[in-house]
C-alpha cells in the first residue's frame, strides 16, 4: 500500500514534469529588426520580409521571434538600441532600407550576424570586404538609392522640361544618405543644366518651414530625397506639393499612390524579401561572410496622370510607354 506522503510526492513530480520539460525546450532565435521608419507606413515591406523568412522555412512565432524596432525617423536612438541588441545577443540583426542602421549595427558588433539593406556602396561604408565575399559578420542587399537619384532628377526634368531651379528636400540627421544624395545630384544637375536649392527637414515643423521657403522662392520643381522620415510623412508632403502646385519627384511608389506626381527607384519590397531570405539562411547555419551582397535589379517608374493633368503637365508618350505603372 502506497503511503500518503509518497502518493503526494508522486503526484507533485507528475505535475511538475511538463513544466520542467517546457523549460528545457530550446528558446526560439530572436531577430532584431531595425527600421528607420514606422510600422504603419511599412506594412507592405514587412510582409515582404516575412515572405523571405518563409522561403527558408522560418515562420514568425513558430520557430523564430522577430523584435521590431521602429525609429520613426529618430536616428539618434540607434547607438543605444544596437548596444541593447548586442547585450542580449540576438541571433541576427536585420537592418533593411537604412544606411544609418547598418552602420550603427556594424559599429556595435563584429560577431553577431548583420543582414543589411543599404542605398550606397557597402564596400565604401566598410560593411563588407567585397560584394562576392563579404568576409565579415555582415551581408545583405544594395538597392542603389544614390545611383538612381541622378536618373530620377533627369526624369523630373523630362516631365518639366522648362525647369531651371529644382529644390531638393533632405534630412541632414540621416547624414550618410544625405551626403551621398547631394553629391550625386549636384553632379547630375550640372550635366543637365539645372540649379539646385537645398532644403533641410527632420521635424514636422521643419517640413512646414521648407514649404514656406518654397512658396517664397518658387522653384520650378521639387526633388524629395529617399528618407524614412519623409516616407512616414508621405501624405503630408503630397498634400503640400499638390496645394502649392509644385511638380515633385519621389523615391517610391507609395507617394504616387497617395497623389504625388512621379517616383523612380528600387522596388523596396523585393529588397525586404531578400533581407528576410538571408536572415533565414543565417538562422539555418549560413555564414554572412559567404553570402554575396545582392544588387537590386528591379527598378520602377510610377506616374500619376491625374496629378500631372492637375498641374497642367503633358507627359511625353515615350515616358508613359516606359512607366511601370500609370495611375489615372
Amino acid at each position: 500500500m502506497i503511503r500518503r506522503r509518497e502518493l503526494i510526492a508522486g503526484i507533485g513530480s507528475a505535475v511538475a514534469w511538463p513544466v520542467v520539460a517546457r523549460a528545457q525546450q530550446p528558446a526560439m532565435p530572436v531577430v532584431g529588426f531595425v527600421h528607420a521608419g514606422s510600422a504603419y507606413a511599412s506594412s507592405r515591406n514587412v510582409a515582404a520580409f516575412r515572405k523571405g523568412l518563409n522561403e527558408t522555412g522560418h515562420d514568425e512565432g513558430r520557430n523564430v521571434t522577430v523584435e521590431y524596432h521602429w525609429l520613426n525617423g529618430q536616428y539618434d536612438r540607434l547607438p543605444a538600441l544596437m548596444a541593447d541588441l548586442v547585450r542580449r545577443r540576438v541571433a541576427v540583426i536585420a537592418t533593411p532600407a537604412s544606411n544609418a542602421a547598418a552602420l550603427a549595427a556594424k559599429a556595435a558588433t563584429d560577431t553577431i550576424p548583420i543582414v543589411f539593406g543599404v542605398g550606397d556602396d557597402p564596400i565604401k561604408f566598410g560593411l563588407v570586404a567585397s560584394l562576392a565575399r563579404p568576409g565579415g559578420n555582415a551581408t545583405g542587399i544594395n538597392f542603389f538609392v544614390q545611383e538612381v537619384a541622378a536618373k530620377r532628377l533627369l526624369l523630373l526634368h523630362n516631365l518639366v522640361p522648362k525647369a531651371v531651379r529644382v529644390a531638393v528636400l533632405v534630412n541632414r540627421t540621416n547624414a550618410s544618405s544625405t551626403e551621398a544624395t547631394l553629391r550625386d545630384l549636384q553632379e547630375a544637375a550640372h550635366t543637365i543644366g539645372l540649379q539646385i536649392q537645398v532644403l533641410n527637414a527632420s521635424t514636422i515643423g521643419e517640413i512646414d518651414a521648407a514649404f514656406a521657403a518654397l512658396a517664397r522662392d518658387r522653384p520650378d520643381a521639387l526633388f524629395v530625397a529617399a528618407d524614412a522620415f519623409f516616407f512616414i510623412r508621405a501624405l503630408q508632403l503630397v498634400i503640400l506639393t499638390v496645394r502649392d502646385r509644385i511638380p515633385t519627384a519621389y523615391s517610391v511608389r507609395e507617394y504616387v499612390q497617395a497623389g504625388g506626381l512621379m517616383s523612380y527607384g528600387t522596388d523596396l519590397a523585393d529588397s525586404f524579401r531578400q533581407v528576410g531570405a538571408y536572415t533565414g539562411s543565417i538562422l539555418k547555419g549560413a555564414r554572412p561572410a559567404d553570402l554575396p551582397v545582392v544588387q537590386s535589379s528591379k527598378f520602377e517608374l510610377v506616374i500619376n496622370l491625374t496629378t500631372a493633368n492637375a498641374l497642367g503637365l503633358t507627359i511625353p508618350e515615350t515616358l508613359l510607354a516606359t512607366a511601370d505603372e500609370v495611375i489615372q
